[in-house]
């Protein structure tokens, strides 16, 4: 959180929330004049979360149920995207990483957190993240492996336009 200077006052999407270990700490950081969005697609893991909010008095957070192809954030409602050991999780990327630009206010990030192995293995390849980002035109402003070479942290900038559907061509694995 250092590194991506999350701080108060900021917006940030915790994608794929589940129990909150990020967004708690997401919550702190950004204030009372922040906001954190915590994404999941699996409303059992946001009722739960929404007892943790709660007990916690945690009013700058808003939870948000998505879809596998759509995280159904508001427009240009955060600053960051966190994605942290969940894009893996993922089923269909192309949709979900298209229907977040909409949610990207100017100069927004998109930070990824993965292993570097097969999904089947709770991974995603830093080479398939790297082709499903590019080809949705998000430019990789860092890259950088943690915990040696078995996982890895990506930061990404949208592009300035989303593409066209057509223009999308899917990476192969």
């Amino acid at each position: 959180m250092n590194f991506l200077g999350v701080g108060p006052g900021m917006s940030v999407a915790d994608l794929g929330a589940g129990a909150g270990y990020y967004t708690v700490r997401l919550a702190k950081r950004v204030g009372p004049a922040g906001r954190v969005l915590a994404e999941d697609v699996v409303p059992a893991y946001l009722a739960k979360l929404q007892e943790r909010v709660s007990r916690e008095h945690l009013d700058n957070v808003t939870l948000v149920l998505g879809e596998p192809h759509d995280p159904r954030l508001p427009f240009r409602s955060v600053d960051l995207v966190l994605m942290v050991h969940m894009y893996h999780e993922v089923a269909q990327p192309y949709g979900l990483l298209f229907n977040l630009l909409p949610a990207l206010r100017p100069g927004a990030r998109v930070a990824v957190i993965d292993l570097d192995q097969s999904t089947e293995q709770h991974g995603t390849p830093h080479l398939l993240l790297l082709c499903e980002f590019h080809s949705l035109g998000f430019r990789q402003t860092h890259w950088g492996w943690m915990r040696g070479k078995s996982e890895y942290f990506a930061l990404f900038e949208p592009p300035a336009q989303p593409p066209k559907h057509e223009a999308i061509v899917p990476c192969s694995q």
